[in-house]
C-alpha cells in the first residue's frame, strides 16, 4: 500500500477523534515520524498494525475501524483526490462497479508499484451482482463491505451485500451478493 492509506487513516483518527488519539495510536505502533508520503509505497503490515493499535485505543473491533476507514477514505479522501478517476468510472453504481479493472489501471500509472486487490463479476444483472474478491492481503473483507457500502452512499443507492464464501473459512476467494436499488429499500 502506500503512504496515503496510512495518512488517510491519520486524517480520519484526528479529524473523528482527536490529535491525542492519534499520538496514542502512533505511540503503539511505535512510529515515531507521523509524515506519510502519498507517492511511496508502504509495507501492507503498516496499515494493519495501525487499524490494531486503533481498535484498541478505541476499544472497538478492528473490523468497525475498517469500516469506518471505509467512509473516510470513499467520502473524502477518493472523491478530493480522486474524484476525477471516480468520475471516469461512470454514472452509477452499477457503472463503476463494472469499470472498476480500468479504475486500477489508471491507479497504477500514478503509483506503479501498487498491488491492487482484483475485483470480478459474475452474475451481473441490472441491479446485483456476485463480487469476487481476491487479494494477496488477508482479513480485508471489511474494507470491501464497507467500500461498497459507501459508494452507495456516494450514489445515492440502497445496498445490500451478503458475504456468500470467505477466505478465513477456507474458500479461494471471498465472494459476495451485491444489489442496489435506487428507488429506496430493497
Amino acid at each position: 500500500m502506500y503512504g496515503l492509506v496510512n495518512k488517510a487513516l491519520q486524517d480520519l483518527l484526528v479529524a473523528n477523534h482527536g490529535e491525542d488519539t492519534w499520538q496514542r495510536v502512533k505511540s503503539k505502533v511505535g512510529v515515531e515520524d507521523e509524515l506519510f508520503i502519498s507517492t511511496e509505497p508502504d509495507l501492507d503490515e503498516t496499515i494493519c498494525m495501525f487499524v490494531a493499535a486503533a481498535a484498541e485505543v478505541l476499544n472497538r473491533p478492528g473490523g468497525e475501524i475498517l469500516n469506518l476507514f471505509n467512509c473516510w477514505w470513499i467520502l473524502n479522501t477518493a472523491r478530493h483526490g480522486y474524484s476525477q478517476l471516480l468520475k471516469a468510472g461512470g454514472h452509477s453504481l452499477g457503472e463503476v462497479l463494472q469499470n472498476q479493472p480500468n479504475f486500477h489501471t489508471r491507479i497504477k500509472m500514478m503509483f506503479p508499484a501498487l498491488h491492487p486487490f482484483k475485483f470480478e463479476w459474475t452474475d451481473v444483472e441490472s441491479a446485483e451482482l456476485r463480487l469476487h474478491y481476491r487479494s494477496h492481503r488477508r482479513r480485508l473483507s471489511a474494507f470491501v463491505i464497507g467500500l461498497m457500502e459507501d459508494l452507495g452512499e456516494m450514489f445515492a443507492v440502497v445496498v445490500r451485500i451478503m458475504h456468500e464464501q470467505q477466505v478465513d473459512q477456507g474458500a479461494d476467494n471471498d465472494v459476495f451478493h451485491i444489489a442496489w436499488s435506487e428507488g429506496g429499500a430493497l
